[in-house]
């Protein structure tokens, strides 16, 4: 094979491969975005707006099959080992981003439901804790952008922030219907949200870990906290 092929051969995979990434980095801030305003309009009360998130939903699927096959594409090149980390990173990524889109939709879904009751101060904790989500699937895809494990660590190891903060207004929910059975409704639409925004940052963990795998290939992991106590009876 000449040289003149090869180059071509190389600066075809090579253009393939990032394509791969700003496709997957554009399906990220899709999904950053999706959470950001499904968070917006259950503050707001705003249906008509919760009804375009659902919808738009879609675009975050037909990314990810985009994604799965041009996978499928490098995947027939034969990779060699780096890029066959990057091959598979590359589609667990797009399974998570796919997820938090999917949450995205289903607060959306709820705060329609939750609209119909009065306003619940607790709205204000939820804005926070998926505030918090949102700042970690923004940094982890920075991360992957830039093979950047220190800053995927230190996604990782925030990870027991998210849980805190969703332990603390589970708790503090399950206190509220307690003290006023009026409220159980309501507060049980913001319970699911508030489990879907949690696993976002679980999903941001996952991405954190596979950034890990493609820069250190299957160096153990370090050890991390966590702190969703939410499944022990001391959570109640």
């Amino acid at each position: 094979m000449s040289n003149q092929m090869h180059d071509h051969i190389v600066k075809s995979y090579d253009d393939e491969q990032r394509r791969l990434l700003d496709e997957t980095l554009r399906m990220g801030e899709i999904a950053a975005a999706q959470l950001e305003s499904a968070l917006d309009v259950v503050q707001r009360r705003d249906d008509k707006a919760a009804e375009r998130i659902i919808a738009n939903d879609e675009a975050i699927d037909a990314l990810e099959q985009e994604i799965s096959h041009d996978v499928m594409k490098l995947a027939l090149r034969g990779p060699m080992a780096r890029d066959l980390r990057e091959i598979l990173a590359a589609i667990r990524i797009a399974s998570d981003i796919e997820r938090v889109g999917d949450y995205a939709a289903n607060v959306a879904k709820r705060s329609t439901a939750l609209n119909l009751s009065p306003p619940l101060p607790h709205v204000a904790g939820l804005h926070a804790l998926g505030t918090l989500a949102v700042k970690q699937l923004r940094d982890v895809l920075v991360a992957y952008r830039d093979n950047d494990i220190e800053l995927a660590q230190r996604v990782r190891d925030r990870d027991a922030e998210v849980d805190t903060a969703y332990t603390g207004l589970f708790r503090e929910l399950l206190t509220y219907m307690m003290e006023d059975a009026r409220s159980i409704t309501a507060c049980t639409h913001l319970l699911f949200m508030a489990k879907n925004i949690e696993r976002v940052g679980d999903h941001a963990t996952n991405i954190a870990e596979n950034v890990w795998f493609l820069v250190k290939g299957d160096e153990p992991l370090p050890p991390r906290e966590k702190r969703d106590a939410t499944n022990t009876t001391a959570s109640v």
